[in-house]
C-alpha cells in the first residue's frame, strides 16, 4: 500500500493535461482559463465621472462663483461636451466622460437647480479631481488582468467581457462516466426485495461532480459478471476520458474490476491506500490515456475517494494553479485507532468570536452515508493510535470546492 501523499503525486504523474478549447465568454462560468488576459485599454478609458451632478470649473469655485449657467446635460456613453466658459456647468450623469474644461463633479445632493441657474450648497468646497475616477487609475493598456491556470467566476468573466474578449481558451472539460457495480443495487422507484439495496453512489457521485463544475458526466450500471464487466467497459474506455467506478476492486471472489481492466490492457498505476475509509482504491491508465478511477463500493468510501482524489486530480489536468490547502482546527478531540490516515467528517461551525472550528461527525462505518447529510467535508487526520486534541489543526477537504 502507498500513503495518501505518495497517491497524489502518481495520479499528478500519471494524468494528461487535458486539451485547450476556445469558447464564447457566456460558456466559460467554471472553467480554467488557459490563456492570460491582458486590458484592451487603460482603465478607466477616460476621466471618468463617479456620481450624479455637475461637471464645472473647480477654479472658478475658489474664485467665489457660487451661481453657474446650466449649459446642456451629458449622459453616459455620450461624446465628451465642452464646457462654453467658467460661468457654465454641465449636467453630468455616473459613468460619462468628464467634459473637457471641466475638472471636478459636484453632487446632486449639494446643489440646487433652479430653471437654468444651478446654486452651490452655501460653503461648499470643491477640489480640483473630485468625484473622477481618473483614466488609467485601475490599470493601464497591456496590463496582465487574469492568469492562465485560474477557474473562472463571475467576477472574472466580467474582467474578461471588460478587455473585449468574446471568447477565451479553457480547458476542455472531461468526458465522464460514472459506473457503478453490483448485482444487489436496485434504481431508486424500482420494486425492491428484502436482500437488496438501492444504487445510490452514482446518484451521489454524479451529483458532486456536477456541483464541482463538472458538466459532461454520463452514468452506467453493471453487473457482477466477468463477460459483461470486460465487453461494457471495453466500449467506455475507447468513448470517455475517465471512468469512475463504484465497487468490485476488493478482495472477494465477485470483485473482479481489477481483473477485468488488466485484461483490457489499463495499466495499473497502484492499488490501495494507506487510509480509512477507501483502502481498496484502484487507479490505472488505459492504452488511449483514459483515466480509471476505481473506487470502494461503500457509500461514504466513493465519495471521500471522489473528493480527495479524482476531482483534485482532474482540476490539475485542466491546468488549475495549485490551490492552497485549506486548514482547521478541530472542535473536540478525537481519538484515531487504526495505523491509517484517518478521514474524518466534520461539519464547520462559528463561535462567538467568529473563529471556524471543525465539529467531528464520525459515520458508523463505510456503509452509512446517512450520516454526512449537513457536513461540509472532511478532515485528513495523521495515522494513529492517536487522539487528537480540540484545536488540532489539519487539512480540510470540502465537498464542494467551489
Amino acid at each position: 500500500m502507498i500513503s495518501p501523499a505518495e497517491a497524489d503525486q502518481l495520479i499528478a504523474e500519471h494524468l494528461t493535461c487535458l486539451p485547450i478549447e476556445s469558447l464564447p465568454l457566456v460558456q466559460c462560468f467554471g472553467s480554467i482559463l488557459r490563456e492570460n488576459i491582458y486590458a484592451e485599454r487603460d482603465q478607466p478609458p477616460f476621466d471618468r465621472v463617479a456620481m450624479d451632478g455637475v461637471a464645472l470649473s473647480s477654479e472658478a469655485v475658489r474664485a467665489g462663483r457660487r451661481e453657474f449657467i446650466w449649459q446642456a446635460m451629458q449622459a453616459a456613453g455620450d461624446p465628451p461636451l465642452t464646457l462654453q466658459n467658467d460661468a457654465s456647468a454641465i449636467e453630468i450623469m455616473t459613468g460619462a466622460v468628464l467634459p473637457a474644461g471641466a475638472d471636478a463633479i459636484v453632487p446632486v445632493e449639494q446643489l440646487q437647480r433652479i430653471q437654468e441657474k444651478i446654486l452651490l450648497n452655501p460653503d461648499l468646497l470643491v477640489k480640483a479631481r473630485q468625484n473622477v475616477h481618473a483614466r488609467g487609475s485601475d490599470g493601464l493598456q497591456g496590463t496582465q488582468l487574469l492568469t492562465a491556470g485560474l477557474k473562472l467566476g463571475g467576477p472574472d468573466i466580467a474582467i474578461a467581457a471588460g478587455a473585449g474578449m468574446a471568447r477565451i481558451r479553457v480547458s476542455a472539460q472531461p468526458r465522464m462516466l460514472v459506473v457503478s457495480t453490483g448485482n444487489e443495487l436496485i434504481e431508486p422507484g424500482e420494486a425492491i426485495e428484502p436482500h437488496q439495496i438501492r444504487r445510490s453512489n452514482a446518484y451521489g457521485m454524479v451529483a458532486s461532480l456536477r456541483q464541482n463544475g463538472f458538466q459532461r458526466i454520463a452514468d452506467d450500471h453493471l453487473p457482477d459478471d466477468f463477460d459483461t464487466l470486460k465487453t461494457r467497459l471495453r466500449v467506455h474506455l475507447d468513448t470517455h476520458d475517465v471512468l469512475i467506478l463504484s465497487g468490485g476492486v476488493s478482495m472477494g471472489k465477485l470483485d473482479l474490476i481489477p481483473k477485468v481492466l488488466e485484461e483490457l490492457g489499463v495499466r495499473q498505476v497502484f492499488h490501495k491506500i494507506t487510509q480509512r475509509p477507501g483502502k481498496p482504491l484502484w487507479f490505472g491508465i488505459g492504452p488511449a490515456g483514459t483515466a480509471v478511477f476505481a473506487l470502494p463500493g461503500n457509500p461514504v468510501s466513493s465519495l471521500v475517494c471522489l473528493t480527495r482524489y479524482v476531482i483534485p486530480g482532474l482540476y490539475q489536468a485542466m491546468g488549475e494553479n495549485t490551490m492552497p490547502p485549506e486548514r482547521i482546527a478541530l472542535a473536540a478531540e478525537f481519538e484515531v485507532k487504526p495505523a491509517l490516515t484517518y478521514f474524518l467528517p466534520v461539519r464547520v461551525v462559528q463561535d462567538d468570536w467568529g473563529r471556524f472550528w471543525a465539529e467531528p461527525r464520525p459515520t458508523n462505518g463505510s456503509g452509512d452515508f446517512s450520516s454526512l447529510s449537513g457536513t461540509d467535508g472532511f478532515l485528513e487526520l495523521p495515522p494513529g493510535p492517536q487522539a487528537y486534541a480540540k484545536g488540532f489543526v489539519s487539512r480540510l477537504y470540502r465537498w464542494n470546492r467551489t
